[in-house]
């Protein structure tokens, strides 16, 4: 089961791989989150799981990268890793944050899947390119994100999601069109043939998460980040 450490909210090991859920006790923002000691919350969370951490330039697709610590950063919303020391970071604040691992061996990735990412199909990318790393026995986790009941979107906007992906569609609390991109995220995983991990929660809602739609400008970024330890090997003997 997860602990509760500090500085994760949801915390777990899975195999060879260590990965966690941040809340808005951090904030990972670039270049907001600065401790006392002059470590950004970006650092503290990359020691706190035992690697280098890595980010990328998040735009809303579905092109999947390489954590890779020597390289300047993708400009992607996936991040695969498959070496040791290295955590792979990802940051939200509404959009869904996703760790998806390989129980046996050391790969697993970090996704960013908004709206736009999630009809670019930025799942299923995802979990091609872990497969064709040798990736097979794989699980995701899918954290807080604005929900289904709160993400409002105009009519033609949520139409035009849902005849993408119909699990998309959904109504607000208060009767008017929205989308529901964690349950097509779940729902695009587990076509995938994927196991799911839904760890609910609605950012919008919930004062524990960062969340654009509820503070504007001033909201920080929440994320997850996933490392992989040595010792493992990377392909079945």
């Amino acid at each position: 089961m997860a602990s509760q450490s500090d500085p994760f909210w949801f915390r777990q090991t899975v195999g060879p791989i260590s990965f966690g859920f941040t809340d808005a006790r951090t904030n990972l923002k670039p270049g907001t989150g600065r401790l006392a000691q002059g470590e950004s919350d970006l650092g503290l969370i990359a020691r706190e799981l035992g690697g280098v951490g890595v980010t990328m330039n998040q735009v809303h697709g579905a092109t999947v990268a390489l954590a890779d610590p020597d390289a300047s950063a993708a400009e992607a919303d996936a991040l695969i890793v498959d070496r040791p020391q290295v955590v792979a970071i990802v940051r939200v604040a509404d959009c869904v944050p996703v760790v998806i691992v390989d129980r046996t061996r050391p790969i697993a990735a970090v996704v960013h899947a908004g709206r736009a990412g999630m009809l670019a199909q930025v799942m299923q990318a995802t979990v091609d390119q872990l497969h064709e790393r040798g990736a097979d026995r794989l699980h995701a986790w899918v954290g807080p994100r604005a929900c289904g009941r709160c993400y409002e979107v105009p009519k033609e906007m949520a139409e035009a999601a849902a005849a993408i992906e119909p699990t998309a569609q959904s109504v607000t609390s208060w009767g008017t069109p929205a989308i529901d991109v964690g349950a097509a995220v779940v729902q695009q995983l587990e076509r995938a043939a994927v196991a799911v991990t839904d760890l609910g929660g609605c950012t919008i809602e919930d004062e524990r998460f960062w969340s654009f739609r509820r503070q504007g400008d001033s909201s920080g970024r929440f994320g997850a980040a996933v490392f992989a330890s040595a010792g493992f090997p990377s392909r079945p003997p």
